[in-house]
């Protein structure tokens, strides 16, 4: 069965781009999108993701942020941070908020949709 991905980013390009990626993996079916943190929220709320994949950098509520609350929200929804200031400080700080793992966009989409797959494996194994 598809997992729901909600998708978060404050650029309409990316958002579009990581939704039409997600969408054409067969076991992946995006669920919503938002551009900040507070929407988020709100959209995780609503419509109940299997995982949220977000942007560090972002106005009103940024990734950290938003990590943070939604692990007091819905604990059991990971969150991928998906961002360009990938360094060992902001996955040491995207983890302690919560974060399952801390993408670099500079590695590419594959590796997103691989870490969204690994995550699924492990708690299904």
């Amino acid at each position: 069965m598809a997992k729901n991905v909600l998708i978060v980013d404050d650029n309409p390009c990316v958002r579009t781009a990581l939704c039409e990626l997600f969408s054409r993996e067969g076991d992946f079916n995006v669920c919503g999108e938002a551009e900040n943190g507070r929407e988020a929220i709100e959209k995780a709320q609503q419509l109940y993701p299997d995982l949220i994949v977000t942007d560090l950098s972002m106005p009103i509520l940024n990734g950290l942020e938003e990590a943070r609350l939604l692990r007091q929200v819905m604990p059991s929804v990971p969150v991928i941070i998906y961002t360009n200031h990938s360094d060992p400080f902001v996955e040491k700080e995207a983890r302690a908020a919560g974060a399952w793992a801390v993408i670099s966009k500079s590695e590419g989409v594959a590796t997103l949709i691989e870490t969204a797959r690994t995550f699924f494996e492990q708690i299904a194994a």
